[in-house]
């Protein structure tokens, strides 16, 4: 507890080996809230720092925490094809408004080896035409991979962007069997 009887925020953090480079995890007393791609030293360092400044506290490595020893269980079921859904607590802190409306809606309602458009995902959380706008959110998911973004493709059939660089975006979609594994 800090001086003033709060119980001071903690945040820890891991990074685990995947088929599509290292994913940090970070978590939180209220879930998982963070999860990075290509978590290779000068990513890693910056993703520390913007949660450290986001969340008000220093980031620690913890491996063997508790906070993460659920999710990194499900993040290696998921890349072996052991696990489909992912059933973790989430700290939705660093996303709010219209952007955690369509990740939620995202997260609840696009399962494992599906995809949807940008404009129908828009669609389903009352926005009509805010196809742009949920891009944005996409690019702005702060829990990639559990809050599967990588399903969302554009209504022309083209795969999207993704923050995680297009052929990781393959990747996952090809292990969820919705495209065929790259050739190379």
């Amino acid at each position: 507890m800090d001086s003033h009887g709060q119980y001071e925020q903690q945040v820890v953090w891991t990074v685990v080996g995947t088929d599509i480079g290292p994913l940090l995890l970070a978590a939180t007393r209220d879930g998982l809230v963070n999860v990075v791609f290509h978590a290779t030293d000068a990513t890693r360092g910056r993703a520390l720092e913007r949660l450290a400044a986001r969340l008000g506290t220093e980031p620690v490595e913890a491996p063997g925490s508790p906070l993460l020893a659920e999710a990194i269980r499900q993040v290696e079921a998921y890349f072996a094809g052991r696990r489909r859904d992912f059933e973790l607590p989430l700290d939705w802190s660093l996303i709010s408004g219209f952007n955690r409306q369509v990740l939620r809606e995202l997260a609840s309602g696009v399962p494992y080896g599906s995809v949807v458009g940008y404009g129908d995902l828009a669609g389903r959380v009352g926005q009509p035409g805010a196809a742009q706008a949920v891009g944005m959110a996409m690019g702005a998911n702060p829990l990639p991979v559990v809050v599967p973004c990588h399903r969302v493709v554009e209504s022309d059939g083209g795969i999207g962007g993704f923050g995680g660089g297009v052929d990781t975006k393959r990747r996952l979609l090809a292990l969820e069997g919705v495209l065929p594994e790259p050739l190379f």
